[in-house]
């Protein structure tokens, strides 16, 4: 095995990754180590800005009427307009309003009115300003304010790292993990083993590897990680799992699985969903009854990916207990669940069933629930129903796959049917 320090990513040791520019175009006040820690969420997402309805000004009288939202805008000009400064609390807590909120212009203009203060803002002001631009889908903006930042510390480089990954830049994100390794003392990994961040970021890098494609530096990796102590980390160990899941390595799978100190549910689910893609559903049942027999909890995702190997073995039988099990715990009402079972009586060739469950779940149908109750019909040969789902898709926005319309149009014998027009 390799030093930590010899991780190579097409041939580039870690020591020959070039440093970060040096130049400072960005004010920072550093306070030391006492600063409290800006919280990350991993894998970082884009949410959808909505912005709020207006209220109506025709509302009845016994209705009460929204409260006026106050924006982080407002704020700024109200104070403009007084004349007042801004400390740099008030500020943070705008920060934080709009990378909650989600929107990009609010963002873009809470950072200029900053840098018009001349606040001279400190290192987790810094990461909570890259948190609030990725949070916003501003990665240009988060990636040049990054690169301004003379001092960085483990938040800074997880922020950008995850970020990365997210927007499709599987390269850099492995770039900057080895800068990050020069920049900041490795062995401080070593400290960080039980930091859910480390492990998320650690997480983050593995699908960077999958995706660039670097599989080589995957498992070197997995060696690295292994040799720093975070063979304890279920989320670590979970992804591992998956990892060499989707690389078709089910020995390495298997042997993550088996050495893992703790199994969780995402472990435990993992290691179902690995047998299933290796086409191995009495295994993929074998290990959810060990997970029963261990006492570990189950849910929504759990529960429809045995059912999934249930019905692709026909395994009928199990799969009506999985199903009495699911709707014991609440769970039947779950989409995942719900889709899960509308394939299982399908493959099985029980419609009727999965009419039951379909019809039994209008409320929380998922396109995808929609598309299997479509390709039952289809299967067997039930024109008149399947044309009804395909309305009722139709009318709720939701896009049934092409391959089951065109095999619906050679059922009903014809290039048009009943005035459904694709």
């Amino acid at each position: 095995m390799d030093a930590p320090c010899s991780l190579r990513i097409k041939g580039c040791t870690v020591m020959e990754i070039p440093a970060p520019n040096p130049q400072i175009s960005y004010k920072y006040l550093s306070h030391g180590a006492t600063n409290p820690r800006v919280g990350i969420n991993f894998p970082l997402h884009k949410p959808e800005y909505k912005p709020p309805k207006p209220a109506r000004i025709n509302a009845p009288p016994n209705r009460r009427l929204p409260k006026p939202i106050t924006t982080s805008s407002d704020v700024l000009r109200l104070f403009d307009s007084l004349k007042l400064p801004i400390s740099m609390d008030v500020y943070t807590s705008l920060i934080k309003e709009c990378t909650e909120l989600g929107d990009p212009v609010k963002a873009v203009e809470l950072h200029h009115h900053i840098g018009r203060s001349g606040l001279r803002l400190d290192l987790p002001a810094l990461n909570r300003m890259l948190l609030m631009f990725v949070s916003c889908g501003c990665f240009n903006r988060a990636r040049q304010l990054f690169d301004q930042m003379f001092l960085r510390d483990f938040n800074s480089w997880a922020v950008v790292i995850a970020a990365c990954v997210e927007n499709g830049e599987h390269r850099e994100a492995l770039n900057l993990f080895l800068r990050m390794l020069i920049e900041l003392n490795v062995e401080s990994f070593a400290d960080r083993r039980n930091d859910f961040p480390a492990a998320g970021i650690l997480v983050c890098v593995l699908k960077a590897c999958l995706y660039a494609p670097d599989v080589e530096f995957g498992f070197q990796l997995h060696g690295w990680i292994s040799k720093m102590g975070y063979s304890r980390s279920v989320v670590l160990n979970s992804f591992l799992i998956s990892f060499y899941g989707k690389l078709k390595c089910f020995d390495n799978a298997q042997s993550v699985f088996d050495h893992g100190d703790d199994r969780n549910t995402a472990v435990w689910t993992s290691s179902i969903v690995n047998f299933i893609l290796d086409n191995d559903y009495d295994g993929a049942i074998g290990v959810f009854k060990a997970m029963a027999r261990e006492g570990v909890r189950t849910n929504g995702y759990t529960f429809s990916t045995v059912l999934k190997a249930c019905g692709r073995s026909r395994n009928i039988t199990f799969g009506r207990q999985i199903h009495a099990s699911a709707t014991k715990l609440g769970l039947e009402s779950n989409t995942f669940v719900q889709c899960a079972l509308v394939n299982l009586y399908g493959n099985c060739g029980y419609v009727d069933d999965a009419r039951r469950v379909f019809e039994a779940g209008r409320e929380t149908r998922s396109v995808a629930c929609c598309n299997a109750m479509l390709a039952n019909y289809v299967r067997h040969g039930f024109c008149v129903e399947a044309i009804r789902v395909l309305y009722e898709m139709t009318s709720a926005g939701f896009s049934p796959v092409e391959s089951v319309v065109t095999e619906l149009r050679s059922v009903c014998g014809g290039g048009e049917f009943c005035g459904v027009d694709r």
